[in-house]
């Protein structure tokens, strides 16, 4: 089943970091409740050139993105403690945080989902299952990188 992807017209901020820094030392971060699906997109990501670091819930991924600001940070919705959205809203309250994109990955289909994830400060919302080479092409242009 392919993934769906929906967005905003400018998915990336206009306030992110620059995008000329080394990557090889930047942080992306996956917040996500299944080990599987962490270490899945762990895979992907560190393709890329990037250390990725990992949380469990929403609270771990703020703690984190908190004590380390990452370049991409990408979440599940659906997570015990402290869910997607509610870590999103969080998140875009920091000044330190508010630039980085995050990409909402969930199994929740419908526009209203979607919608949701964009008002709590989504950058791009994609559907579970996600392709790969879909993931490591939209972190790329998030991150600045050119093409593959």
């Amino acid at each position: 089943m392919p993934s769906s992807i929906s967005g905003p017209p400018e998915a990336a901020s206009p306030d992110a970091p620059p995008r000329d820094e080394p990557l090889r030392d930047a942080a992306l971060l996956v917040v996500d409740d299944a080990a599987t699906v962490r270490l899945y997109y762990r895979e992907i990501l560190g393709g890329l050139g990037c250390r990725v670091e990992d949380a469990w819930n929403g609270m771990e991924g703020l703690e984190k993105a908190l004590r380390a600001p990452p370049r991409l940070i990408l979440v599940d919705v659906n997570m015990p403690g402290l869910d997607g959205y509610s870590m999103l809203r969080k998140l875009r309250q920091e000044e330190a945080l508010r630039a980085v994109p995050v990409i909402t990955i969930t199994t929740e289909a419908g526009a209203a989902e979607a919608s949701r994830a964009y008002r709590a400060g989504a950058n791009l919302y994609l559907r579970k299952p996600v392709r790969p080479e879909l993931l490591a092409g939209l972190a790329r242009v998030l991150l600045g990188m050119p093409p593959a």
